[in-house]
């Protein structure tokens, strides 16, 4: 397999795309006004404990205070004798009015950007990052990334960070699926520059003010670099002078074997034509996704879930009718798979694949969509199948998804997805003429409405306007309004 990044820098957003053997496989936004906040550390204040939700709002300097759930807070395992006796934990109290007070000051990270209308999702179990390791200060022992599956390299890995660790004092670390094969000093250098940060962390934590920003993680086009570059990516293009400059400082500060890799994209061409990137991102905001067979598969996503159909369309097969279910099925998982990391869907996930009669076909179609969401860098999960059929899954959400953050909700439908019809309309006028000749005094009556709306009244409704202007006894005037919608009116008394 082959595989590139793609960097593209405008003025106000950067985007970058992973490819592999030419498909767009994620793509990644982040603009200036809205910069995501995964990550960021803040000095907060507590300024509301919920006991009935075992949470508490955190005013960290945004429009919605952020929500911590007592889950989410580290506190130490404390002894009789007042010291530390185990390891720190996580969400080991169910009170979490033991844990916080209102007006208190703590130091949060943001676990979730705020989504919709829900504020940010915080957590005090810090964690910070580098090209190896993540470092936990309230932690202790290592860990290892489940994507390394080699038991041996597993244990070299866990051998050769804990024999840097300090006895007795807190800090754990979390080797990274980037450490596959990385040498012991690579790995102290790593827990070395870590720990000068976390330092510097908690100086800067000591004098900020509630509210404020202790710490950013790093911009889009360098962050790519440290979260999705590894020794499967073979090269990363970036079409801007300056961010090429930075990346590659980033590259050999922490990677210096893959410095090679970082190229500077000088061609004409935008850079996003390559491998038809910006088409297929238009292709990703569509309902429906169309499959090579001549099938379909249509995504709606709501507040809720997000529910996924699988159809044949004109599919037709070539043997029976099970045999062409069973491979629209297949091939819908894989477009599946690619489809949810595109979008970047997360939450809850009904797909509801074709009716199989064959227990063997089922059992296959789910170890394909497994398959293919192996290589997904958010964390999933399919929990079972239902009784009707329907396969029930989860993907990790932390950052809105791509439909949300380049579209809004249609002005005129408000996000329905549909509009009363023109006829629908037309009577909700004539109801409300009889409400108000029954209410008011009046001369005559003006109809101001869409123009579709108006050509109805003037041409199939124009015998019940006749009627309703004999039934109030005064003239009804009508006038198109260019600037309504098809379901705007007003009825307007003269």
């Amino acid at each position: 397999m082959t595989a590139e990044i793609l960097i593209n820098v405008s003025p106000r957003e950067v985007r970058a795309a992973l490819v592999e053997n030419g498909v767009l496989q994620e793509i990644f936004l982040e603009r200036t006004n809205r910069r995501g906040l995964i990550s960021n550390i803040y000095k907060g204040r507590v300024s509301r404990v919920l006991p009935g939700m075992q949470a508490a709002f955190i005013d960290i300097g945004l429009e919605r205070t952020a929500f911590l759930h007592a889950s989410d807070i580290v506190h130490p395992a404390v002894g009789e004798n007042g010291q530390l006796d185990a390891p720190l934990v996580k969400g080991d109290s169910e009170d979490i009015q033991a844990l916080v007070t209102e007006g208190g000051e703590i130091l949060v990270q943001v676990l979730k950007d705020p989504l919709g209308t829900k504020g940010a999702r915080l957590t005090t179990f810090i964690t910070i990052p580098s090209r190896y390791l993540v470092y936990m200060p309230k932690g202790r022992g290592v860990g290892i990334s489940a994507r390394i599956e080699d038991e041996t390299e597993r244990h070299r890995l866990r051998e050769a960070t804990t024999q840097f660790l300090r006895p007795n004092e807190p800090g754990g670390y979390i080797v990274r699926t980037a450490a596959e094969g990385a040498t012991p000093e690579a790995l102290r250098a790593d827990m070395l520059f870590l720990e000068k940060l976390w330092a510097v962390l908690c100086e800067k934590a000591a004098v900020a003010r509630p509210g404020h920003l202790v710490h950013e993680d790093l911009p889009l086009a360098v962050r790519v670099l440290r979260d999705v570059m590894s020794s499967g990516v073979d090269k990363v293009n970036v079409d801007h002078a300056d961010t090429h400059q930075r990346m590659c400082e980033f590259v050999r500060t922490f990677m210096p074997d893959m410095v090679e890799r970082v190229e500077l994209y000088r061609a004409e061409r935008p850079i996003f034509d390559l491998h038809g990137i910006e088409d297929e991102i238009q292709k990703s905001l569509d309902r429906k996704v169309p499959l090579k067979s001549g099938g379909y598969v249509i995504f709606d996503q709501t507040e809720a879930m997000t529910t996924i159909d699988v159809n044949t369309g004109a599919y037709v097969g070539h043997r029976t009718l099970e045999e062409t279910i069973f491979r629209t099925n297949l091939e819908a998982a894989v477009a599946i798979a690619r489809q949810l990391r595109l979008r970047n869907l997360g939450g809850i996930i009904i797909v509801d694949f074709i009716d199989m009669e064959e227990e063997e076909h089922r059992k296959q179609v789910l170890q394909a969509l497994e398959k293919a969401l192996a290589s997904d860098h958010a964390k999933n999960h399919i929990s079972s199948v239902s009784p009707l059929g329907l396969v029930e899954m989860t993907r990790k959400r932390t950052r809105e998804s791509l439909e949300h953050m380049l579209c809004a909700a249609c002005p005129t439908c408000e996000g329905r997805g549909f509009v009363k019809t023109v006829e629908t309309v037309c009577y909700e006028i004539f109801r409300e003429i009889l409400r108000q000749s029954r209410q008011f005094v009046f001369q005559e009556l003006m109809v101001l409405a869409h123009q579709d709306v108006i050509e109805r009244l003037l041409d199939e409704e124009s015998a019940a306007l006749a009627e309703l202007e004999v039934h109030t006894r005064k003239p009804i005037r009508l006038q198109t309004e260019a600037l309504y919608q098809q379901d705007q009116y007003d009825v307007v008394l003269m």
